[in-house]
C-alpha cells in the first residue's frame, strides 16, 4: 500500500515547477479580445492548454472543447469520477509585494494569482491523479480531470462540457477549503440602475465620476470619484482626512483643473464572507452622501450609503435570514460605478440559504431602490446545492482526511462559495485550504504554504484511490 505523503514529497520539485507555468499565465477572462479561437480571451486557453500539456506529457488521454474547456481522462468503466478544477483567475488588482505572475516562493509560501484559487490545489489534485497512474494503479472507474475556464465569472466552459458530454456520476471539486464542502448556498445577483445625471442643479456639487470594484464576487479595494461645483476645497479635504481617520482606512484628495479627485483604499476579499475586506466602494459612497450631489448621482451614493454600506447580512435591506443548516444569507458589493454623462450602477451578490428565494430578494430590492429612482435587474442565479453527509462521497472523503491530519472531531461545512462541485447531484467542494491558514483568495499577495500544497496533494492521491480502486 502506497505511503501517500511520502510519494507526494517525491513530486514536490516537479509540482512547484509545473505551477510556476501556470501562474506566470495571466488567465483573467478577456471579452475585450474575443475571437472565434479564443472566445473568452487567450489567457484562460493558455492556460487549460498548459494542463492538457501536463496531461500529454504524463501519458493521460487528453480532449480539448473549443478553448473553453477541457479534460484529462484516466481509467474505464461505467461510472465516471469527476475532480472540477478552474484554469482562470480573478485580476490582480492593486496592492502586491510581488509580481502575481511570477510565483515567489518566500517563507515557505508560494505566491501569485491562482496560488490558492485554483492553480496550486487544482494542480495538486491533478498531481493526485498522476501518482495513481506512475504507481499502476487501475481504476474501476473513469476519471475526469476536467478544467474550466471561466469559473470566476459566468462558467461558460463547464456549463459547456455538460451540454456536450455525458454528466459525471459523483466527484469533487477543489477549488475550496478542508475539511469538506457539502452544501453551498445559493449565488443570485442583481444590478441596480440609475439614469444619468441631469446637472440641472447648479447649487449641488456634480458627481463626474465614481468606480469601484472589478468583479461581483470580490469586495473592491479602491475607489475613485471626480466632484466638482464646490465652494471650499479645503472644508471638503479636511472633512475626508477626518473621515479615514475615523474609520480606520487608507485615501488620498487631491485638486485639479476645480476637480476634487478623491481615492479611498480599502481590502479585497472574496465575496463569499465580505467581512474578510474593506469595500472602498461603500465607504467613499458613505463619505460622498454627507454632501448635496445634483440629480440622479444623490440617488446613486444615497442607495449605498443607506442600504448597503457596512451591512454584509443585508438587515437595511430587509433581506437578513439565517437557515439552520446552511447559515446566513450575505450580500457583496462588487462593482460601483457612475458618470455624469451615462448614469450608474451598482452590483450586489447575495449567497442565500434555503428558505429565501431569489424573488424574494428582487422583491426587496425593488421595493427599496424605487424610493430613489433605482431599477433593479436579476442577470444571474444557482440555486442551494446540498449532498447529505451520509452519501459515501462524503463519508470517503472526510475519512481520508481525518486520517491524514489527525483531525478526527471534523466534519463536513455549509459554505457560501460557489464551486463547480454544484454542478454534480454527488458533487461536493474537497479543499485546498486548510483550517489553519489564511483565506487570500481573490486578494492581493494571495499564497498557499508549499506544505500545505504538498500535503493536499497527499490527501487528493488517496481520495482518487479511495473513490475509484475500492
Amino acid at each position: 500500500m502506497i505511503n501517500w505523503k511520502i510519494e507526494s514529497e517525491k513530486y514536490k520539485d516537479s509540482y512547484l515547477e509545473d505551477l510556476k507555468a501556470l501562474i506566470a499565465i495571466d488567465s483573467e477572462r478577456d471579452d475585450a479580445h474575443s475571437t472565434d479561437e479564443f472566445p473568452l480571451g487567450k489567457g484562460p486557453a493558455m492556460a487549460l492548454k498548459k494542463y492538457l500539456e501536463f496531461g500529454q506529457r504524463d501519458g493521460f488521454k487528453v480532449k480539448n472543447l473549443d478553448n473553453i474547456v477541457g479534460y484529462i481522462e484516466y481509467g474505464e468503466g461505467d461510472k465516471t469520477l469527476a475532480i472540477l478544477a478552474h484554469a482562470d483567475v480573478m485580476p490582480a488588482g492593486e496592492g502586491w509585494h510581488t509580481d502575481p505572475f511570477n510565483m515567489t516562493i518566500k517563507d515557505g509560501k508560494v505566491y501569485g494569482r491562482g496560488a490558492s484559487d485554483d492553480k496550486g490545489p487544482g494542480l495538486a489534485a491533478y498531481y493526485g491523479l498522476k501518482m495513481l497512474k506512475d504507481n499502476n494503479i487501475e481504476p474501476n472507474c473513469k476519471i475526469r480531470f476536467i478544467i474550466g475556464t471561466d469559473e470566476e465569472s459566468e462558467w461558460t466552459g463547464m456549463k459547456h462540457y455538460f451540454d456536450v458530454e455525458p454528466a459525471p456520476d459523483f466527484g469533487f471539486s477543489p477549488d475550496a477549503e478542508f475539511p469538506l464542502i457539502n452544501g453551498e448556498k445559493g449565488n443570485t445577483s442583481f444590478t441596480i440602475k440609475f439614469n444619468k445625471d441631469s446637472n440641472d442643479d447648479v447649487s449641488k456639487l456634480i458627481l463626474h465620476k465614481f468606480n469601484s470594484g472589478l468583479r461581483e464576487n470580490m469586495v473592491p479595494r479602491d475607489a475613485f470619484a471626480t466632484l466638482s461645483g464646490f465652494k471650499d476645497a479645503n472644508s471638503i479635504v479636511s472633512s475626508f482626512d477626518k473621515f479615514i481617520a475615523e474609520n480606520n482606512i487608507d485615501g488620498d484628495i487631491s485638486l485639479d483643473n476645480n476637480c476634487l479627485n478623491i481615492h479611498v483604499i480599502g481590502k479585497s476579499a472574496h465575496g463569499m464572507e465580505p467581512k474578510n475586506g474593506v469595500n472602498g466602494g461603500t465607504y467613499l459612497a458613505d463619505f460622498l452622501n454627507n454632501y448635496e450631489l445634483s440629480g440622479n448621482a444623490s440617488y446613486f451614493v444615497k442607495f449605498i450609503s443607506q442600504y448597503l454600506h457596512n451591512d454584509s447580512r443585508a438587515h437595511k435591506l430587509g433581506l437578513n435570514y439565517s437557515d439552520e443548516v446552511m447559515g446566513e444569507l450575505t450580500m457583496n458589493v462588487g462593482i460601483m460605478t457612475f458618470d455624469v454623462q451615462s448614469g450608474g450602477f451598482i452590483n450586489t451578490n447575495f449567497r442565500y440559504p434555503k428558505g429565501i428565494s431569489v424573488s424574494n430578494i428582487k422583491e426587496q430590492l425593488v421595493s427599496n431602490a424605487k424610493e430613489l429612482n433605482g431599477n433593479v435587474e436579476n442577470i444571474s442565479n444557482m440555486e442551494p446545492h446540498y449532498v447529505d453527509p451520509s452519501d459515501p462521497i462524503v463519508d470517503k472523503l472526510m475519512s481520508v482526511y481525518r486520517e491524514q491530519t489527525g483531525r478526527n472531531d471534523s466534519d463536513p461545512e455549509v459554505v457560501g462559495g460557489g464551486t463547480y462541485g454544484r454542478m454534480m447531484t454527488r458533487g461536493v467542494a474537497f479543499g485546498a485550504l486548510f483550517p489553519w491558514t489564511e483565506d487570500t483568495m481573490h486578494q492581493a499577495d494571495e499564497f498557499q504554504p508549499v506544505n500545505d500544497l504538498i500535503l493536499a496533494m497527499s490527501i487528493y492521491g488517496q481520495s482518487i484511490y479511495r473513490l475509484s480502486c475500492e
